[in-house]
């Protein structure tokens, strides 16, 4: 089909020319058929968010998700992409890719009139009928919708004439998706210039009438509390859109862990493994879960993913650091890295009570112990430590840091009775770097069960009696 370079040649080759719900409707049920996932690498949403997007498409929907910041919307809204072809026939030079059949454009028209068949087409991939837009309130209609073009004026054309416009986004999108993030953030002009778009498919430009029949879905993103009567988004427009999907933020630790395996940033190592314990997964995940379950944070606001992907980076990178000084192979973060999550949580969390003198660093560290004796929990019985406790109760004591080399752990295992046991129920840890982190997980989750008392001086611990 892409042969075709003329209109005529596309109508010998039988080509059809399909409105783009269409097109995206028959593409999922390609998929469907075939048992294909249509959004790879959204995780979370196989029972909740995807099947409402297949019907949202099935129908011919325009869309609006709903949802607190880091819940994948985005991402969503550029996956609906792959549902189109990929590639369509336009005709060549038209600025809102029109159809070669039936142009709505006046330019595009009249080519058709005088050329006929002989009008040149362009193959256009998906890329080019995908717009996208962060509303802001300085964005205007002239951004979205388009604006009296001056030089065109200049040329001799009058101000009523169609072909003095200059489209803006939503037309140069034509035949596709065009995606608003933050939709209540417009201004109420710009929605209802939207909403007349969407629903008479008519704009006014500087008073100017003008028919854009555009074929194009609309699909947006919005944050729950300003999407309302009594938020910032008026209503013709808000009804305007077919379906509202609420998103939501992984209900499972395993989503959690697999978004944040998915995301963190690929780095060079300088040849050093990286080997991180399951525990340190799981006990960064659970941080981001206590996190969104506790009243002393605005849950508004909504704690992100990001939260547990920027932490995860963070460890790495101290634990890295740690490999680097200390001439090691691996690189294996513990727990002694964790005060490398202040930082990267710190400005990610809003605090409920903002009036009341409450330090971030306090809250991030009642966090972390929640999350500390929820993970351990299910690793190891605490009651099966009880020759470790005897240990620093009959005077014993450690000191483990982040910038302690993993061989000097070993000495210590071998001091303190019962410790390696526990160490090997705990998984197979047999590389020294592995072992320091596994060691220094159970004393912790000691001292979270009130077992033993902590010294903290930075990633410096001292563990006691």
């Amino acid at each position: 089909m892409e042969r075709a370079r003329t209109i005529g040649e596309l109508r010998q080759a039988g080509y059809e020319v399909l409105p783009v719900r269409e097109e995206m409707r028959r593409n999922l049920l390609t998929r469907l058929a075939r048992g294909e996932r249509i959004l790879p690498g959204i995780i979370g949403y196989d029972e909740t968010v995807i099947p409402e997007i297949e019907n949202a498409v099935l129908a011919g929907h325009h869309i609006v998700f709903l949802g607190e910041r880091g819940q994948a919307k985005s991402r969503i809204m550029r996956g609906l992409l792959s549902l189109l072809d990929a590639r369509v026939p336009a005709v060549a030079g038209c600025e809102i890719n029109d159809s070669p059949y039936q142009p709505i454009c006046k330019q595009c028209r009249r080519r058709v009139a005088e050329q006929g068949d002989a009008v040149e087409i362009v193959w256009i991939d998906g890329e080019r009928r995908y717009g996208e837009k962060l509303a802001t309130p300085d964005v205007s209609m002239a951004d979205l919708i388009g604006e009296i073009d001056p030089i065109k004026v200049a040329e001799g054309r009058y101000l009523a004439d169609e072909e003095t416009i200059h489209y803006g986004l939503v037309p140069r999108t034509h035949r596709g998706i065009f995606a608003i993030n933050e939709l209540p953030d417009l201004t109420e002009k710009v929605q209802v210039g939207l909403f007349n778009l969407m629903e008479e498919r008519d704009v006014q430009i500087k008073g100017y009438k003008v028919r854009l029949p555009l074929d194009v879905v609309i699909v947006a993103s919005a944050n729950p509390e300003d999407y309302t009567s009594r938020g910032r988004i008026i209503t013709p427009l808000k009804d305007r859109f077919d379906v509202q999907i609420r998103t939501h933020y992984p209900v499972r630790i395993e989503d959690e862990i697999a978004i944040m395996e998915q995301e963190v940033l690929q780095q060079d190592r300088g040849g050093r493994e990286l080997r991180v314990p399951e525990f340190v997964k799981q006990l960064l995940a659970q941080v981001t879960l206590e996190a969104r379950a506790s009243s002393e944070i605005n849950q508004a606001s909504g704690v992100s993913v990001r939260v547990t992907i920027a932490n995860y980076e963070s460890m790495l990178s101290n634990a890295e650091k740690r490999a680097v000084r200390c001439s090691e192979r691996e690189i294996v973060p513990r727990i002694t890295d964790l005060h490398a999550v202040l930082a990267s949580t710190a400005g990610k969390i809003e605090l409920e009570y903002a009036g009341e003198e409450k330090k971030e660093s306090d809250l991030i560290d009642r966090l972390l112990n929640r999350a500390v004796l929820k993970v351990f929990d299910k690793a190891i019985k605490v009651e099966s430590l009880k020759k470790v406790v005897e240990y620093f109760e009959g005077g014993g004591g450690v000191e483990v840091s982040d910038c302690m080399p993993a061989a000097e752990y070993l000495e210590g295992i071998k001091g303190i009775p019962g410790l390696r046991e526990a160490i090997v129920a705990l998984g197979p840890f047999e590389s020294p770097a592995l072992m320091a982190a596994a060691s220094e997980f159970i004393l912790e989750g000691l001292h979270v069960h009130q077992k033993l008392n902590k010294d903290r001086d930075g990633g410096r611990y001292t563990y006691r009696a």
